[in-house]
């Protein structure tokens, strides 16, 4: 009996070899569309178009071709059903029993900011998925090809037929798979294109596995990276990055991205442990991590400049998980190349990706997930306010905005001491306010560090005086922070009674 393959590839990767084996060693008749039997046909392949097997010629510029009872009823007749092999028969149709197909590129095209509507609607496949679909169906005789990275596995199984039933079955979840998420990128283009500040009704998120984990944050846990981290961080060297690392590493990105000058910032557990700017990344280094010379063992080091031998020299010294720079010179490589475990990442200043239809953050919850607006929004100086009777001064006022840069990466309760564009102590995560704030003063304390003159940040309101009381008593002269309290009024009286300068931001940035 004749054994038919339909192949219609926008993805045209290794398909001439494929399908000259599959015609020479197989034994196929080799049915295609378009641009893809033009390939065969350049490359000498015997090919049948498909407007000549179904007697049925393209339409509508190309947009009506495979949608035929001669290609889905070859497809989808079931070869153990009498009855389907009679009608197949009766209507002369030929069983299809390998389908290669990938769709037309929607998700790149869309990708490109300039696209316009047209071409966007004009690479919305609608062929290609209803083949894979029903390939897919009936994979119980049908195999269903959607990667090129599958050809090899294909004729390796038609070689040994024993192993084609499972093989069948896999790529159907492929097919399906694909074609899930085709559907996905559509409805989250045009969902954005029709209202992108509003959420959608149902929400969908369809992204490939991008490597499995060792484990997730413990080891009892099994863990999976997914989506396309991989193009905003290449790894340069170390061992494979955790399920701990990943989630630094995004904290790490989200809070350099805050500072234009030469900076850098170590973290913990994605908390800021130290963060400084300074002319030089070398300087930086210094100031961060005379923050807390004890919490950065293990930790997390980035910097928004390339780092070169006398700051990898310098950080060297202590044993950090990641390094995370837009570049390294070669003499810092080849000094950290020593450490065999340390993970060193190249940052890319490219923050756009096709899976995102916008910059949002998920968490999740029984029976669900939580969805909100990452928190992005750029600080904008000229909707502070001062409310008590003295004006921060020049130095107070840098002072203050680097450390609400910072404060806003810091889990709640968040407290930041900070001068000259430096961190001096730094309270995460207590229970009370008054609590982050004499943390923050301890650990200042414990490196050493004055904070006399410093500035004090707080991510929320102050609830009370008390925590701005014990911030003046660690010997704080400005505050910034949100405001919005019901006792807004008895702390600005108390940083009046301490001859405090105090701003109102007017946004909150509460991390849970």
């Amino acid at each position: 009996m004749q054994k038919f393959a339909l192949l219609s590839v926008s993805d045209k990767t290794d398909l001439p070899s494929f399908a000259q084996a599959l015609v020479e060693k197989h034994g196929y008749t080799l049915l295609s569309t378009g641009g893809t039997a033009k390939l065969l046909r350049e490359k000498k392949i015997p090919v049948t178009d498909v407007s000549e097997h179904t007697q049925s010629p393209e339409i509508m510029e190309g947009r009506v071709k495979t949608l035929h009872s001669k290609i889905h009823g070859g497809i989808l007749c079931r070869r153990d059903s009498q009855e389907h092999l009679a009608e197949a028969e009766s209507h002369n149709i030929a069983l299809i029993d390998l389908v290669v197909v990938n769709l037309y590129p929607f998700e790149r095209v869309t990708a490109n900011p300039d696209c316009a509507f047209d071409d966007a609607i004009e690479n919305i496949d609608i062929g290609g998925p209803s083949m894979l679909r029903s390939a897919a169906k009936n994979h119980a005789a049908v195999a269903v090809v959607t990667d090129p990275v599958d050809y090899q596995r294909v004729l390796s199984a038609l070689d040994s037929p024993e192993t084609l039933p499972a093989l069948r079955r896999e790529l159907a979840l492929k097919a399906f798979q694909r074609t899930a998420a085709y559907d996905a990128a559509i409805a989250s283009y045009l969902e954005n294109l029709a209202s992108p500040a509003v959420f959608p009704s149902r929400f969908s998120l369809q992204l490939p596995l991008a490597q499995p984990l060792r484990y997730g944050e413990n080891p009892h846990q099994q863990a999976a990276l997914y989506g396309d981290f991989h193009k905003f961080f290449h790894q340069l060297q170390g061992k494979e990055l955790s399920y701990n690392n990943i989630l630094d590493i995004t904290a790490a990105d989200a809070l350099i991205r805050e500072f234009q000058k030469p900076s850098l910032a170590i973290l913990k557990h994605t908390n800021p442990c130290g963060v400084a700017s300074a002319p030089t990344l070398l300087e930086a280094w210094q100031l961060a991590f005379e923050t807390d010379k004890q919490a950065p063992f293990g930790g997390i080091i980035i910097a928004n400049r390339p780092i070169d031998r006398s700051l990898a020299s310098a950080i060297a010294e202590i044993f950090s998980e990641v390094i995370i720079a837009p570049e390294f010179t070669n003499e810092a490589l080849e000094l950290f190349s020593k450490k065999k475990n340390l993970r060193l990442m190249r940052s890319s200043p490219d923050q756009t990706s096709p899976h995102k239809r916008r910059d949002v953050a998920l968490r999740s919850v029984i029976g669900g997930i939580l969805l909100q607006d990452a928190d992005t929004r750029p600080i904008d100086p000229s909707a502070f306010k001062v409310v008590t009777q003295r004006q921060p001064s020049p130095a107070e006022w840098d002072s203050l905005l680097f450390g609400w840069r910072v404060v806003k990466h810091v889990k709640s309760n968040a407290i930041v001491y900070a001068a000259n564009e430096r961190t001096l102590g730094i309270g995460a995560g207590q229970m009370s306010r008054v609590d982050s704030s004499r943390l923050a003063a301890w650990k200042a304390n414990e490196a050493h560090l004055s904070l006399e003159n410093a500035i004090v940040a707080s991510d929320a309101f102050f609830p009370f005086a008390d925590g701005l009381l014990a911030a003046a008593g660690a010997g704080a002269t400005a505050a910034i922070q949100p405001g919005g309290s019901v006792r807004d009024p008895e702390v600005i009286a108390a940083a009046n009674a301490r001859n405090m300068a105090m701003v109102f931001t007017n946004t909150r940035h509460f991390r849970h």
